[in-house]
């Protein structure tokens, strides 16, 4: 399976981006807060209950996706310190392990845009971060630092390139990492 990990600071564009590339490819689309909203309904964010679960759910995800013979699924993913660095290695090493093809492409923008991204209504879909006041204390106290992410073989400002070009080009880059 190729296992795509679009990661990347709030409000860069994950879930815009991941969803253009599936317009593009037709591959899977596998949002991190479709386990983190479900969660969040019951357990506190970052409680040890939230943690394991969320990280158990992730995993388990991908374990049946792969047996299930999904060719290609993209995963939405923002680092944030209460993910475990464990749960980094794990997950990368059951997909080696496996025999997946992974693949990680980090998305940036600047503050200015990421700030003003947050009041987005399409944001209000789930629980993600849409305070501002919240997101600037989270940045300043280095939540977004943990855990540390593998080296990006992509990396892509959101900035100035529409979302369908920023798929197109991780498209064309998968394309050619193919061979």
């Amino acid at each position: 399976m190729k296992l795509i990990v679009l990661w990347g600071r709030p409000a860069v564009g994950k879930l815009t981006v991941g969803r253009e590339l599936v317009s593009l490819t037709g591959w899977r689309l596998f949002h991190n807060h479709l386990i983190v909203d479900a969660l969040l309904a019951v357990f506190e964010f970052g409680s040890t209950s939230f943690i394991e679960l969320r990280e158990r759910m992730w995993l388990d995800v991908f374990r049946e996706a792969h047996a299930s013979g999904v060719p290609a699924l993209i995963f939405t993913f923002s680092p944030e310190n209460t993910v475990r660095q464990e749960f980094i290695s794990q997950f990368c090493g059951e997909a080696r392990a496996r025999g997946d093809e992974l693949h990680f492409v980090e998305l940036t923008c600047a503050d200015e845009a990421a700030e003003r991204r947050l009041a987005n209504t399409s944001r209000l879909c789930t629980r993600k971060l849409t305070s501002l006041a919240l997101y600037r204390k989270l940045l300043a106290e280095g939540t977004f630092n943990l855990p540390i992410m593998p080296a990006a073989e992509l990396r892509l400002s959101t900035d100035d390139l529409p979302p369908a070009e920023v798929a197109r080009i991780i498209h064309q880059h998968l394309v050619r990492a193919a061979g």
